[in-house]
């Protein structure tokens, strides 16, 4: 069974940065593209970055472009969001999710809180 744990969430000034980590289990990440999605209260989820299997390739939604980074180490199985910068607006629960064999599996999600 395919479980995707995220971690590293928590409440930060702004102007502070965070690590989210996404751990998967059940299955290797080889070959399996990942990505985060964020949702804010009283707002639609929202698309925020993409990376392809080996972490070669990666984007962005417009709005998250120079202070959002994904990486991945596939050794471990394990996906993160580095947010730079962080604003009151960047408050959300933050999703990871994975495309394995063409069927997408999320996270329970982490929730970043930034005080302004």
């Amino acid at each position: 069974q395919v479980q995707l744990v995220e971690s590293g969430g928590g409440l930060v000034q702004a102007g502070g940065s965070l690590r989210l980590s996404c751990v998967v289990s059940g299955r290797t990440l080889t070959y399996s593209d990942m990505g985060w999605f964020r949702q804010a209260p009283g707002k639609e989820r929202e698309f925020v970055a993409h990376s392809n299997w080996s972490g070669g390739s990666t984007y962005y939604a417009d709005s998250m472009k120079g202070r959002f980074t994904i990486s991945r180490d596939n050794a471990k199985n394990t996906v993160y969001l580095h947010i730079d910068s962080l604003k009151p607006e960047d408050t959300a629960v933050y999703y990871c999710y994975a495309d394995i064999n063409h069927q997408m599996y999320w996270g329970q999600g982490t929730q970043v809180t930034v005080s302004s």
